[in-house]
């Protein structure tokens, strides 16, 4: 029996906790906040309750394996998760607007031919289809094992385009997210949609492999699920287990840094000055300042704040607290899609803010999250810079910045400024005092292609004994994602070196 050490109560790093307590390790886990989560948040005040991070989720069966492999009560004996359904309406500038059923091809293809006309609905399955491709081709290596020590595999990617002939010219083939929207998908209101999904992750269409078409093919085949409650009590859930497999929580403990010796981690110290010996170190955070050596070396894939060069965005967050009961046909997810997608991203990803964003708003049909019937809760979400090169402690800012995605929810909800009760606003600075992620920046998850700058580092690091864990690490960010590092990280420990994943 091992004694271990976790930095961080995030999902991904207490995913690791329970696994590794289940097979007869002695864990404890040390948070700087004072409850467990990391960005999955919650706020709560006279009856409203609003989630501050994820409110979805994708690929509920991360979550139902750790489950089933840590205990006797399954997932949903512990949660309830509801299919949302439609899965998302999406409202486009020129007033179009579409509801997507949840996981059915079918239904997607069919309800766009209605909205957008005919063929639009036979484009988009095509390229799910290619998506699918992608998806088998890259699943395994990408997402469900450790991260190969070559990569070039990954590097490739792994989106079979469409090759199209031009006349005098030579053939080309879409690389990017933009180029698939313009060159196979041949509608705008269909480019928004895919930019979109790449938006919400944090990614620049202009620039995001082809491969990440999986996103959107995730989606739309496994379906999005909504936690009742709010997706903070997938945290507790996952809390629970880990308090119930005798894993020891200590709040409030800054670590500062990871005690090595003899070339591997030994411990970790504590801001008040005490240090815990440990066989092993997990970091659920970002490790590489709490250590006195570089933990990679010249082509490794390494943690920072961009990623090819580019800025890793934030989320912007308005909690609308409403008069007037929730419209019965209201969608759970509506998306508002900006105007000029392009002119967005280069907004964002240049350091500034979009005055046009594309905004997601969550309209849960809960109980749990208004006072009563005649209130409701919603949530308006916009991709952002990060805290840095925007000051979004800047309360003039935060306040001109809340009314325009206020604005923009007002094609979601119909008269949402005269039935405002508050608003909170919370900004990647807010992100960034919560969970400790420099500007507040939001990890997307990790994607096969444009030659692996869209990894993120491996679960093991040249300090034997320390191992990462989370959206920072492999494979990347998203709750579904960080409970998959939390896998791999366990498997590594208690197996070894030799792990290859779950057959």
């Amino acid at each position: 029996m091992a004694r271990i050490v976790v930095i961080g109560a995030g999902t991904g790093a207490m995913a690791a906790a329970a696994r590794l307590a289940v097979a007869g390790h002695r864990v404890t886990v040390y948070e700087r906040a004072a409850t467990y989560g990391g960005s999955v948040g919650r706020f709560e005040r006279d009856g409203f309750v609003f989630d501050t991070g994820p409110g979805l989720l994708h690929l509920p069966a991360v979550y139902r394996d750790l489950f089933v492999k840590t205990g006797k009560e399954p997932l949903e004996e512990c949660v309830q998760l509801d299919q949302v359904d439609p899965a998302s309406r999406h409202v486009f500038a020129d007033g179009t607007d579409v509801r997507l059923p949840n996981a059915s091809r079918g239904g997607v293809v069919s309800a766009l031919d209605a909205a957008l006309g005919a063929g639009a609905g036979e484009r988009w399955g095509a390229f799910l289809g290619r998506a699918r491709d992608a998806w088998d081709r890259s699943r395994r290596p990408l997402l469900e094992e450790p991260l190969w020590a070559d990569r070039q595999v990954l590097g490739r990617d792994p989106y079979p385009a469409v090759r199209h002939r031009r006349l005098l010219r030579g053939a080309r083939q879409a690389t990017t997210v933009a180029e698939i929207g313009a060159w196979e998908l041949a509608d705008p209101r269909l480019a928004a949609l895919l930019d979109g999904y790449a938006l919400s992750y944090g990614l620049d269409p202009r620039h995001a492999p082809a491969g990440a078409a999986l996103l959107p093919y995730l989606e739309q085949t496994f379906g999005s699920w909504y936690v009742r409650g709010g997706i903070r009590e997938l945290a507790r859930a996952v809390y629970e287990r880990c308090v119930a497999r005798k894993v020891e929580f200590v709040f409030g403990a800054e670590v500062t840094r990871i005690v090595e010796k003899d070339g591997a981690a030994a411990g970790i110290e504590l801001a008040d000055g005490t240090v815990v010996a440990a066989d092993r170190v997990v970091a659920g955070v970002a490790s590489q300042p709490l250590v006195e050596r570089d933990l990679w070396e010249d082509g490794d894939v390494r943690p920072g704040e961009s990623v090819g060069g580019a800025l890793v965005p934030g989320r912007f967050t308005v909690l609308l607290a409403l008069r007037g009961a929730r419209d019965g046909d209201a969608a759970h997810r509506t998306v508002v899609h900006s105007p000029d997608g392009s002119a967005e991203a280069a907004e964002v990803f240049a350091g500034g803010t979009a005055q046009r964003p594309t905004v997601t708003v969550l309209r849960p049909d809960d109980p749990g999250t208004r006072p009563d019937e005649g209130h409701e809760a919603v949530t308006v979400t916009a991709t952002v810079a990060p805290h840095g090169p925007v000051d979004w402690s800047d309360g003039a800012l935060r306040e001109r910045y809340a009314d325009v995605l206020v604005a923009a929810a007002e094609a979601a909800v119909p008269g949402v400024a005269e039935r405002l009760v508050r608003r909170e606003v919370r900004t990647p600075a807010d992100t960034a005092a919560q969970t400790g992620a420099t500007g507040g920046s939001v990890p997307a998850p990790a994607l096969a292609g444009a030659g692996g700058r869209l990894l993120r580092p491996s679960n093991i690091t040249r300090m034997s004994g320390l191992y990462l864990a989370g959206g920072w690490a492999h494979p990347g960010g998203g709750l579904a994602h960080a409970g998959m590092s939390g896998a791999l990280v366990a498997g590594l420990i208690v197996e070894g070196a030799g792990f290859r994943g779950s057959q």
